[in-house]
């Protein structure tokens, strides 16, 4: 699009004739420009109201909405921080009751084993009785796995030892099934079954476990080697195809332990709670980034 610039020749804008002229000019869109007389031919002063007055009003206009767009965009930082923190504190309370509802239902008192796989999957770390004996012939071994202390022990082997969890058929006398049960740890150097025969017991027994569900590998997990007896989470279908028993597992509480025998109380009932490290960094960066909000756009305009 072409600029038209007439040159109105004469004192800029000096007489009420040459003003009415400019005006003129401005209302139907030309650009006016006053020549003086006797002045250099490249002097064309612009006259007043002319389009260069109009273009940096506009410029500064649009230069400031920009600017308020800028403040307000930065503004979300310390709200979305913030919302983050109270959030954190929503997470928090949420985590502090649901290990609280975990240890009372693994402290509750144990009742019979149901073998109805429906009810079954209700009833996660609920303590249950069975009668028995293991068939030892078939261990299996869930790895590498550290020894979970009980809170009334003191002695025994260091929490830092590796070691695997002895999973081992239990022949239910009273269900007529056949189930599996995590004895529960023995380090690295007593995997093999020859080096803790005093732990072997076959007689019949009364036994206290903890029902546990099967669990799905995480993203980086190894695979589990069925052939070679290597395992690195539950499968219960693999493994109950494997020992021949049925998929319901259990994991036998600290009073199955006997001398030279794995170390029965293995039930993780801890979760990781680092809601309040969490909260703390979100109300950290609320409050700093606010700082420095104020200073940048509140400080600098009193």
């Amino acid at each position: 699009m072409y600029r038209v610039l007439v040159l109105l020749r004469g004192p800029a804008a000096t007489t009420p004739r040459q003003s009415s002229r400019c005006a003129l000019l401005l209302r139907t869109g030309l650009t006016p420009y006053c020549v003086q007389p006797r002045s250099h031919p490249w002097s064309l002063p612009r006259c007043p109201g002319s389009g260069s007055q109009r273009f940096f009003s506009s410029s500064t206009s649009t230069e400031s909405s920009k600017d308020s767009l800028v403040k307000w965009l930065l503004f979300l930082i310390p709200v979305a921080s913030f919302g983050l923190g109270v959030w954190q504190i929503q997470r928090r309370k949420w985590k502090l009751n649901l290990i609280e509802q975990l240890e009372a239902q693994t402290t509750s008192t144990p009742i019979p084993l149901p073998i109805d796989p429906a009810e079954l999957q209700t009833m996660e770390f609920r303590p249950v009785t069975v009668r028995g004996h293991f068939d030892h012939s078939k261990e299996l071994y869930v790895r590498p796995r550290t020894l979970v202390k009980p809170s009334n022990e003191s002695g025994g082997m260091g929490p830092q030892e590796n070691g695997a969890h002895v999973i081992t058929p239990f022949i239910c006398t009273d269900l007529g099934i056949t189930i599996l049960v995590n004895r529960g740890f023995v380090p690295t150097r007593k995997l093999n079954p020859q080096t803790r025969m005093k732990g072997q017991i076959d007689e019949e027994q009364d036994l206290v476990g903890i029902v546990r569900l099967t669990e799905t590998r995480q993203q980086f997990a190894p695979k589990n080697d069925v052939q070679r007896n290597v395992w690195y989470y539950r499968d219960l279908a693999a493994m109950a195809e494997k020992t021949g028993a049925e998929p319901i597992y259990i994991e036998a509480d600290y009073g199955s332990t006997v001398p030279g025998g794995p170390i029965g109380g293995q039930t993780r009932t801890t979760l990781r709670n680092e809601h309040l490290q969490y909260t703390v960094t979100w109300f950290s960066l609320s409050a700093f980034t606010s700082i420095l909000w104020y200073q940048k756009f509140i400080r600098r305009a009193l």
